[in-house]
């Protein structure tokens, strides 16, 4: 009889050495099923995970392992291990098409566990995938607390519920500013002898450089950053990019056309990463992430520039004493808040940020009211926006106004749209809601604007770039009135727009204003007829008069 032991041991040599199909076959030939301990079926689970996991037959087979596994020993470390990679095998295997996963069962495990098991930090961190799935940030948040409070936490962890906290209407602003300061004292700092001293040497031109994971063709982020790559003067700037993307191959030509040199950080250590930009002698970097996508806010801990400007991607403070300035504009953060801040704010004088728009002629279409008889209202954003109090204002909008209907297009997720299909139900609206998949053609998904006859924002966090996807069609935005930099964008865009009139106080005058809007038709037609007309030249689309006004900010800082 083989010692299972003896054989888990040499198998975890094997897997070292990535030989996933050896380790199936020792496994398979060797031992009975009853006789595998825990570790064995993670090995087995693993390796057949491992061979191809966009395999339905082999990842239900790995599923099926590493359930066994927990089920064997359930309150062992191997066990734990092995229903970890239950959660996450599981979360994999429910992507594949009609396909049922039983995740409240796994729900059931984790309730299961020993209290000590618990609060480990690899069981919160799966159980995590599943909220994402379901965009539960409530339960997501109690989880990364779980992990924090335990100790273990990497700075991603920090990050992450940061991020979340971006979606409950009930963290104040002096609670983000708390916390950000906690994030800033549990961030490494690497000792000064391996770091490359930063230069005081004076550059000919201003080297500025800007950080991001998001670069790839058609990602949101890319139709801002065109806004001010476009509109530089290569005489007086050099700019650097800093890619953290996973697929370097990935990053869009047209981006990295528009500076000066293309650094491709992803592989990089944070230390050998901070002293290659180091290296670049920066007398600005932009961080363009903050707490959101493959950050890497370590390397600002550390400072890896003369000054240190957060933008654009994380509208809210990081808390690093070294994070010089965050960019805003007067509706964002209001001169008394600024305390509220670990960072200085740098107030542009219109508005925080700025779309290249599209590179096709804009048409005026008809109002689908015009043809409908009936209201069309719209939302394209971030299914995790779409929360509680965002669907029963929705909710009461649609019963309010006869035959009105309501397109929603976020997510090719089933889950996520699931989670909203079923509150619409409850709701009682779910028959007047239309759902849309995500289109793959960016044009695609702008015509379907053409079928919206008032967009509807979300909150506390707001949309942005559907919001100005939308004011480029010409489809009006009712958005609500919020508390600190990320739940005030939708006020930002509207005013500067001048559409006052579409921004609500609270959510009763949401309802009222959707109302109002939709049973008024002159004034319907009148706000859609400026706001195509308007649109372009206000600070929401004009390039030049953005970058400028970017770029003037940024030279009054290395002053």
């Amino acid at each position: 009889m083989v010692s299972i032991q003896n054989l888990e041991f040499e198998l975890e040599a094997l897997l070292r050495e990535k030989k996933y199909s050896e380790i199936i076959f020792e496994i398979t030939t060797k031992t009975k099923e009853e006789e595998r301990n825990a570790g064995l079926f993670v090995l087995l689970g693993i390796s057949r995970i491992s061979l191809n996991k966009k395999n339905k037959d082999q990842v239900q087979l790995a599923v099926d392992d590493f359930k066994k596994g927990y089920l064997k020993e359930k309150t062992s470390e191997n066990s734990l291990n092995a229903l970890v990679n239950f959660i996450l095998a599981s979360v994999i295997l429910s992507d594949f098409e009609n396909t049922d996963v039983d995740f409240n069962e796994i729900k059931n495990f984790y309730k299961e566990l020993p209290k000590i098991h618990q609060s480990k930090r690899a069981v919160n961190i799966a159980m995590t995938s599943i909220c994402s799935k379901f965009v539960d940030h409530e339960v997501m948040l109690l989880h990364l607390e779980k992990v924090i409070k335990s100790g273990d936490f990497i700075s991603n962890d920090l990050c992450n519920y940061g991020y979340w906290r971006c979606f409950d209407k009930n963290w104040s602003q002096r609670e983000f500013f708390e916390y950000g300061k906690f994030v800033e004292k549990n961030l490494p700092e690497y000792p000064q002898d391996q770091i490359a001293k930063l230069s005081k040497k004076k550059n000919n031109k201003i080297n500025l450089g800007i950080m991001s994971a998001d670069l790839k063709n058609g990602h949101s982020i890319t139709f801002f950053l065109k806004t001010i790559l476009s509109n530089y003067n290569k005489d007086e700037i050099e700019i650097y990019l800093f890619s953290n993307q996973i697929n370097a191959n990935a990053i869009s030509k047209e981006i990295s056309d528009l500076v000066f040199k293309t650094i491709d950080i992803s592989k990089l250590s944070n230390l050998n990463a901070l002293n290659k930009i180091r290296e670049e002698n920066l007398d600005i970097i932009i961080d363009v992430m903050g707490y959101t996508s493959r950050n890497r806010i370590g390397l600002f801990k550390n400072r890896v520039a003369k000054k240190q400007v957060l933008w654009m991607g994380y509208c809210n403070t990081t808390g690093l004493k070294n994070m010089d300035y965050i960019i805003a504009d007067p509706n964002l953060i209001y001169k008394d808040e600024k305390n509220y801040y670990a960072e200085q704010v740098l107030y542009l004088p219109e508005i925080w940020n700025t779309h290249c728009g599209f590179d096709f002629e804009r048409k005026e279409n008809p109002p689908p009211l015009l043809k409908n008889n009936y209201i069309t209202f719209g939302s394209f954003n971030n299914p995790a926006k779409i929360n509680k109090n965002v669907i029963f204002c929705w909710s009461k909008i649609l019963k309010e106004i006869e035959n009105s209907k309501l397109i929603i297009k976020c997510s090719n997720d089933k889950k996520k749209l699931d989670r909203i299909e079923s509150l619409m139900e409850k709701n009682g609206v779910l028959d007047s809601v239309i759902f849309h998949k995500r289109f793959e053609d960016k044009k695609d998904h702008l015509n379907l604007y053409n079928e919206v006859d008032i967009a509807l924002d979300t909150f506390p966090y707001n949309g942005v770039t559907t919001s100005f996807e939308a004011i480029w069609m010409g489809v009006p935005v009712i958005t609500m009135a919020g508390y600190n930099f990320n739940s005030r964008c939708g006020e930002s865009i509207n005013k500067n727009l001048n559409m006052e009139q579409l921004i609500a106080k609270n959510e009763d005058d949401y309802v009222s204003k959707a109302v109002s809007l939709s049973t008024d038709r002159d004034k319907f037609l009148n706000i859609r007829k400026s706001i195509f007309l308007d649109a372009i030249d206000s600070p929401l689309f004009n390039k030049k008069r953005f970058a400028e006004n970017f770029f003037n900010s940024l030279r009054e800082i290395i002053k």
